[in-house]
């Protein structure tokens, strides 16, 4: 694979396309040798080519700023000697060329290293942080889940956004989360969340028992955080309990620790669902005046529930106005589609007119629908 090859497939800093930089060098020399040879100066310009190479370093390869420097040495002398400079002064430039070149590719080698580090650091934090999620769709007894997981590979300290679906003997429990902070400590903390919901989600009889042990879990991360000099870590989550219809109808329980609360699409509307004030984040509940509690509300056959972090609420247009997620939502309501996670993401993506600054989660979730009974 060649140079460009390698730097196409990082997809890393920035890059001199090989067509350009042939181009490129040809034009400069041409321009500045012309401008020299036909104005007839006391000051001569061909020197100024001696910082072709430095720039080059910074946007190229090294071989092209090794071409780059070759080139400008060879163009230095040849036009030295046709313009009859002295041997003395034809030596110095070409010397004072040959020097600088040569510290434009030591320039040049060291930052290609160091974008080659950040693509390797990027690419495993990316890697380990889509290990923490569960590959959709989704079905259990109670829903179905479907929805989308997009971190930014674009910034090598990746954040926390996660979510998780466990089915226990008390129905469907869902986790939709989102880690203070970013990097690899970041990636640490929600991993140890998602160990701890899992278990809890199928231990645990109530839904505040859930979100005790992942408090627990935590508490334990910050303090541990603490000894090693890392910073505490909060964390939002929204956690929910489907359970089969009852006779009080198809209700869901959620515990809101700080997270965005659902979205519900029926009946050709779209709202926010209300569960109160939100309780504190995971980690520290000891501030909390009231302790933690479950809101149910109603969530009947044929609606869908959305649940997503805050790169998509708030992610911002170029002027800086906020993305309407309700009123999108509004908009699709009559038929909402079979991908939603993927509609929302690509409006997302053409509203903000820009690659998502922040990781963003999208979790939609339908009820199962059961098969229907022979009469």
């Amino acid at each position: 694979m060649t140079s460009d090859g390698r730097r196409r497939r990082r997809g890393d800093g920035p890059h001199l396309w090989t067509p350009l930089f042939v181009v490129g060098l040809v034009l400069i020399t041409a321009v500045v040798v012309v401008l020299d040879v036909t104005t007839g100066t006391a000051v001569r310009l061909f020197p100024l080519l001696i910082f072709l190479p430095a720039i080059v370093s910074g946007l190229g390869e090294v071989w092209q700023t090794v071409t780059a420097t070759v080139w400008v040495v060879l163009v230095e002398a040849v036009t030295g000697i046709y313009l009859r400079g002295q041997v003395d002064d034809v030596l110095l430039a070409t010397g004072f060329a040959a020097l600088f070149g040569v510290f434009s590719v030591l320039g040049c080698r060291y930052r290609v290293h160091r974008e080659e580090e950040v693509a390797r650091l990027r690419s495993a934090s990316s890697a380990l942080q889509r290990l923490i999620v569960r590959p959709l769709p989704l079905r259990t007894a109670e829903v179905l889940v479907d929805g989308l997981y997009q971190p930014v590979e674009g910034d090598a300290m990746v954040g926390g956004d996660m979510y998780e679906v466990a089915v226990s003997r008390h129905g469907t429990r869902v986790l939709i989360a989102d880690v203070q902070g970013k990097g690899i400590p970041a990636i640490g903390t929600a991993l140890a969340v998602l160990g701890s919901f899992k278990e809890a989600a199928y231990r645990e009889h109530t839904l505040t028992g859930v979100v005790a042990a992942m408090e627990t879990t935590v508490v334990r991360q910050n303090f541990f955080a603490t000894l090693t000099g890392e910073p505490e870590r909060l964390v939002t989550a929204l956690v929910l309990d489907i359970g089969p219809e009852t006779e009080v109808g198809p209700v869901v329980e959620a515990v809101n620790c700080g997270h965005i609360a659902p979205y519900l699409i029926h009946d050709g509307d779209a709202h926010q669902v209300d569960l109160g004030e939100p309780a504190v984040p995971l980690g520290v509940e000891e501030l909390a005046k009231t302790p933690r509690r479950g809101v149910r509300f109603s969530f009947p056959p044929g609606a869908t529930l959305l649940l997503c972090t805050d790169g998509v609420t708030e992610a911002r247009d170029p002027r800086g106005a906020f993305y309407p997620l309700e009123e999108r939502l509004r908009a699709w309501a009559g038929s909402p589609p079979a991908a939603l996670a993927r509609t929302l993401a690509a409006d997302l993506r053409a509203f903000t007119r820009a690659a998502p600054r922040d990781d963003v989660a999208i979790l939609t979730l339908r009820r199962t629908e059961r098969p229907s009974t022979p009469s």
